[in-house]
Parts: structure tokens; C-alpha cells; sequence
């Protein structure tokens, strides 16, 4: 099968299309055939040589869609058609970016759906990460404030869509002013423009700050999203678009406002159950939701596909199909 391998760490060009062996099932395992798949932040920082438990050389890629190729229990079928979330793909086994992957039977979610697989391809992270973050980490409710930073990620274009789904006010932030139009269209109340200081901002519309906080920038910006939330507010770190990991120094009684509480949430650690994956695919289907899909590549393209990623200008969620 082909298969994108990357030999050592690096650049996009550190991607090499090669020939690997087919492999096979054993009990608890599953071969998918891969149909699409959608590019994460996470596999651009695992190509830098950010993620020390990875051992090179290594297929990465932590989701996709496809059919069932073979399941040696017979409990999924050939054919049938399946998600694959994140839970070691692409690190501690070979992931995605090939024309088969053979993936642990606890990551896989069945479904039924006549979208495209371009469409597809764009949803089990997306969909995990942005559901997980606002109903079991942020427990959001109807008539909240929720300020959504990083909103013109494909993470935070889903979330605002979820969060007016779910009758929140949405404030959505961008660092290019440009790319204001896009939010609103997007139907974000009210866009803000990212300096690294928006508690002053936030303050001055909502003086006691806001009910909810999704932060998708990452540490460089964290303390100043705490300063944003009301008292008893949730602010929930899921992303690190800026790429920093961790705190140079950190003391949790000068981060942490008093009765402001912290989270994070990582597909990793907590599965969204496969009914809410189905009934998000059916709300696609019926136009509920509008699927941010910035381009499409094919699997010889990836590393095209990822210098896309590393420009920060796709716009959607960067999809490749198989």
C-alpha cells in the first residue's frame, strides 16, 4: 500500500510516498481502508519532532473515515463504514496518511451517511474536539456569554456554529482584521481582534466578563482568557495554535482568579459517545451545521497539505482524500 512516512523530523519535505507491506489484523484490531482524513495541529507539531514518544519512522496521522477492510471478530463488517478518532494513531502506530490503516477496535465509531468523503473526512476531530470542549468540559448552557479564541480555526468556526446551535452569545477573536467579514458570516455576535490582551476589552462589554471561554491559542495567552471569565466561569484550554506547550513559570494563585475554574479537554483522554457522532453527521446532512473545509489534497500532495497547515491561511479544515 502507499503510505506518507516521515523518516525523521523536520519540514513538509521530510514526507516520502513509499510502498509498505499490507498489514494484517490480529484480535482487537481492525484494517480500514482509508477514504479521507483531516490534517490537526498535533501532527504538525509530531513532524517538528514535538512529541518525544514518537519513534521515527512513522505514518502519522490520529483520525480518518473509511470501510472496513477486515475485523478478524467479525464484529464490524466488510464495507461498513467507519470513523477512527484520535488514541495513539500517527504516534505510538502507524496512523492515517496511507491507503490502509490498522487501528486499534476501541478507536473505531460506525455510522451511516451519504456525505461525501471530503465532508467526512473533516469531522471526527473536528467534531470530538469542539463538542467535547463545550458540553463536558464547558458545560455550556442556553443564555451564556462564551468568548471563543482562536475563532477562525476550523476548531473555532465548528464551536461557534454549536455554541449559537445551543443558544449562547458567541464573541470570536481573529489577529487579522481582515478576516472579520468571515466570523460574522459565521454567525459570531461580536469579533474582537486579537492582541494578547483582551480582558480590557471583554470588560468594556461585559463588565463582569464572560460565562465560558474556549482557548484555542494555547499558554501565550491563557492568563489573559482567565482575566476574561465572570465569577464561576469555566475556561477551557483545547488548543496551542501558537505552539507553546507549557509555562515558563506558573503560579496558580496569580493565574487563577478566585472561583474562575480551569480546564482542558483531549480527545485523547475522553471519547464523545458514537450516538452524538451520528447525530452530528445527520445535522450535517440537514444543513444544520456548515462543515469549514479550507482545501482538498490527495495523499501524494501531504506535504503541500502541510505547508498549507503551516501557513495558518486554509481557512477550514484541510482534508486529504484518499
Amino acid at each position: 500500500m502507499k503510505a506518507a512516512l516521515i523518516y525523521q523530523p523536520g519540514g513538509p519535505e521530510k514526507f516520502v510516498l513509499a510502498d509498505i507491506p499490507l498489514p494484517e489484523p490480529n484480535e482487537g484490531w481492525v484494517l480500514v481502508k482509508v477514504k479521507a482524513f483531516g490534517l490537526n495541529r498535533s501532527e504538525l507539531m509530531t513532524r517538528k519532532g514535538y512529541s518525544p514518544d514518537v519513534v521515527f519512522p512513522r505514518v502519522l496521522g490520529i483520525e480518518c473515515v473509511g470501510e472496513v477492510a477486515d475485523d478478524p471478530s467479525e464484529e464490524f463488517k466488510p464495507g461498513q463504514k467507519v470513523a477512527a478518532f484520535m488514541g495513539g494513531m500517527g504516534r505510538g502506530f502507524n496512523g492515517s496518511y496511507a491507503e490502509y490503516a490498522l487501528l486499534p477496535k476501541s478507536l473505531l465509531c460506525a455510522f451511516e451517511s451519504k456525505l461525501s468523503w471530503d465532508q467526512l473526512g473533516a469531522m471526527p476531530e473536528m467534531f470530538q474536539t469542539v463538542y467535547g470542549s463545550l458540553h463536558l468540559s464547558l458545560k455550556i448552557q442556553p443564555g451564556e456569554t462564551i468568548l471563543i479564541r482562536g475563532g477562525t480555526s476550523s476548531i473555532g468556526m465548528l464551536a461557534t456554529q454549536l455554541a449559537k446551535n445551543s443558544g449562547l452569545t458567541v464573541i470570536a477573536t481573529t489577529r487579522n482584521p481582515d478576516k472579520k467579514e468571515m466570523l460574522l458570516k459565521n454567525r459570531v455576535d461580536q469579533v474582537l481582534i486579537e492582541d494578547g490582551n483582551l480582558a480590557a476589552q471583554i470588560k468594556a462589554i461585559f463588565p463582569v466578563g464572560v460565562n465560558k471561554v474556549l482557548e484555542l491559542v494555547g499558554t501565550s495567552t491563557l492568563k489573559d482568557s482567565l482575566s476574561c471569565a465572570a465569577p464561576g466561569g469555566i475556561v477551557c484550554m483545547t488548543g496551542m495554535l501558537a505552539e507553546q506547550w507549557s509555562f515558563q513559570e506558573f503560579t496558580p494563585m496569580d493565574y487563577i482568579p478566585a472561583t474562575v475554574c480551569l480546564t482542558v479537554y483531549d480527545s485523547g483522554q475522553i471519547r464523545v459517545d458514537a450516538q452524538s457522532f451520528q447525530q452530528f453527521v445527520n445535522d450535517v446532512e440537514a444543513g444544520k451545521v456548515n462543515l469549514a473545509i479550507g482545501q482538498t489534497f490527495q495523499l501524494s500532495e501531504i506535504a503541500d497539505a502541510h505547508r498549507l497547515m503551516d501557513s495558518n491561511t486554509a481557512g477550514g479544515k484541510i482534508v486529504v482524500v484518499i
